[in-house]
């Protein structure tokens, strides 16, 4: 393990595990947003597009679904700071060529660490969502590409993708 604590801040010198004490960071801006979409037959998309979901507004659940599970994320991803989240946004657009849909969620706070995993598991959760109301129809749908696609804030700053 020599080296690892150098380069992994949840790993300490002996290996094990640990949430790292962010106390004595700067409180800034942050922000990060995540990508990633759903891969569906095109008449999957225009039943869920047209709201004729046999669960319901597929798009308006998952939308909201995201939201709450960046709320949750340091319930679900152990190391995680609890954080006072002060904007999450979820954006849901549909993409005929892939077939499917797009999904980019936002996470915001003015704090000592990032929001990048908050906006992971807010767009993780979306396209879950997604799937969960549409498998009856399209067992087939194929979730990839899951990814930052930007965040600034803190002392590495702005990074896009």
């Amino acid at each position: 393990m020599t080296g690892m604590a150098d380069k992994l801040s949840h790993i300490d010198e002996t290996g094990s595990a640990h949430m790292v004490d962010v106390g004595a960071k700067e409180d800034t801006e942050r922000f990060a947003s995540a990508t990633g979409t759903i891969r569906m037959k095109p008449e999957t998309l225009d039943m869920i597009l047209a709201g004729n979901a046999s669960k319901g507004d597929v798009l308006g659940v998952a939308r909201i679904a995201g939201i709450l599970a960046a709320k949750k994320t340091s319930d679900l991803i152990p190391l995680c700071h609890p954080l006072a989240l002060t904007q999450v946004t979820l954006d849901i657009e549909p993409d005929p060529g892939l077939p499917g849909l797009r999904v980019t969620a936002g996470a915001k706070l003015r704090g000592k660490t990032g929001v990048e995993m908050e906006a992971l598991t807010a767009c993780s959760v979306a396209l879950l969502t997604v799937y969960d109301m549409a498998k009856a129809v399209d067992r087939g749908m194929e979730i990839s590409g899951i990814r930052v696609s930007e965040k600034s804030g803190g002392k590495s700053g702005h990074w896009k993708a």
